[in-house]
């Protein structure tokens, strides 16, 4: 056997008896949950890095409920770092061109000194919920930048197809210091009019050929933006883009602005040729120093916070009825009996709130 001191020396083991029997079974224990130092996460999210903050969202998109308990200390924490960003959104038609238009502009506002970060929200597979777009491969030379910082979001499961947690999400860059955060929605349904409500400033994509797109827009969502940028206005298309930032402005001219005492603009941009977007950049600005200004920033922020404070306590309503045992069996019998013509709408919903249900 080998002395005590060399490095073939095994220490022997304990045997353990059990009814009169050797076993060298191990006893299985829980791993316990690891605290997270809240303050400490807090401190290194403000240093910019990427590491802590895509962390930090992780531990808000949670539904473990004491990863639920921590993500809010933690942004109560970082409350007092937010709110000094420009909040963007983007959204644009079909073949438009969102993700172009975000990773060049996103360029131009780095090698101006400033931080960008992206929020895109990404159709879900109805599968498993999965992004499927993947817009970090979309903005591959954006997310190589130090100062960008790019996170999408599954729409799945959430009215408009908006992340619940894109509202804490951006609260969470712009305690990294990430001074413009530019919000991506996926172009449908109801998500413009969710994103216009956690945004500054609403920026509407298109591309020529007005006559016709705008016979089939909705006139909802051409009011909710503050600039209108007629994309891919290069090579032979730059004459056409023209002539449809001309017949935009005609339109608009007769609809009700977004933002009050702002009269919604339209300009012609193009990605490929990086001309236009130094404009979209100028507009903005003097938009920010107008609604600063006449009290409408301040004002519309305001709210939003009180919208946003408004729908989380109907998601909170509604998880809670779906999380009462016996409620998901009823709704569903109740459903049945409804198209079956043996209950009115209005009566199921009466049974359903009695007291003793």
């Amino acid at each position: 056997m080998p002395d005590k001191e060399s490095a073939l020396f095994v220490q022997p083991g304990v045997k353990a008896v059990h009814d009169g029997m050797e076993s060298t079974k191990r006893r299985k224990f829980k791993k316990k949950r690891k605290e997270i130092n809240i303050k400490q996460l807090a401190l290194d999210v403000q240093t910019g890095s990427k590491l802590h903050l895509a962390k930090a969202i992780t531990l808000l998109e949670s539904s473990n409920l004491d990863d639920k308990v921590e993500g809010q200390a933690l942004l109560k924490e970082l409350l007092p770092h937010t709110g000094k960003s420009i909040r963007i959104g983007i959204t644009g038609v079909p073949g438009a061109g969102k993700s172009t238009f975000i990773e060049t502009f996103g360029k131009m506002l780095i090698e101006k000194g400033h931080k960008v970060a992206v929020l895109a929200i990404d159709p879900s597979s109805s599968i498993n919920g999965g992004s499927i777009l993947g817009d970090k491969t979309r903005m591959e030379e954006l997310s190589r930048e130090p100062k960008a910082f790019i996170r999408p979001s599954p729409a799945a499961g959430t009215l408009g197809g908006v992340h619940k947690k894109t509202r804490e999400t951006m609260l969470l860059c712009e305690a990294a210091g990430y001074d413009i955060i530019l919000i991506e929605t996926v172009g449908v349904g109801q998500s413009e009019t969710i994103v216009r409500g956690m945004v500054d400033f609403f920026l509407l994509l298109v591309l020529t050929g007005a006559g016709d797109e705008l016979q089939g827009m909705k006139k909802g969502i051409m009011e909710l933006a503050d600039t209108v940028v007629v994309h891919k206005a290069d090579g032979d298309n730059v004459r056409n883009a023209k002539k449809t930032v001309a017949e935009y402005k005609q339109f608009l001219h007769v609809l009700q602005p977004a933002t009050p005492n702002w009269t919604t603009k339209a300009l012609a941009a193009s990605s490929y040729e990086n001309k236009g977007l130094d404009k979209v950049l100028e507009t903005i600005e003097a938009f920010r120093l107008q609604c600063i200004e006449n009290g409408e920033w301040d004002h519309r922020r305001n709210e939003q916070t009180k919208e946003w404070f408004k729908a989380m306590i109907l998601d909170h309503l509604v998880d809670a009825f779906y999380g009462t045992p016996g409620k998901k069996d009823q709704v569903s019998q109740f459903e049945r009996e409804i198209l079956q013509g043996g209950i009115t709408v209005a009566q199921a919903i009466e049974e359903l709130f009695k007291p003793e249900n």
